[in-house]
């Protein structure tokens, strides 16, 4: 299951549960966008087009993810 959001214009990102190992790096860089769920500690997108402003947050979740679950797209 994937799940799109736009962190800004122009920049995309997915979002691949069946890809995410749950190491919970992309909740430490933007919290405010994704969470786990408390099942299978899964990335859940919590704001599927989040503001401008939490851009380099979601670019920085993206990096931090071990699995690849994220990715950017333009």
């Amino acid at each position: 299951m994937s799940l799109a959001g736009q962190a800004s214009e122009t920049a995309k990102f997915s979002a691949a549960r069946d890809r995410c190992m749950g190491a919970g790096q992309c909740v430490l860089a933007a919290p405010a966008v994704f969470d786990q769920d408390e099942q299978e500690g899964l990335v859940l997108v919590l704001d599927e087009n989040p503001p401008a402003a939490q851009s380099d947050a979601v670019r920085q979740a993206v990096r931090a993810c071990p699995s690849g679950a994220l990715a950017l797209r333009r």
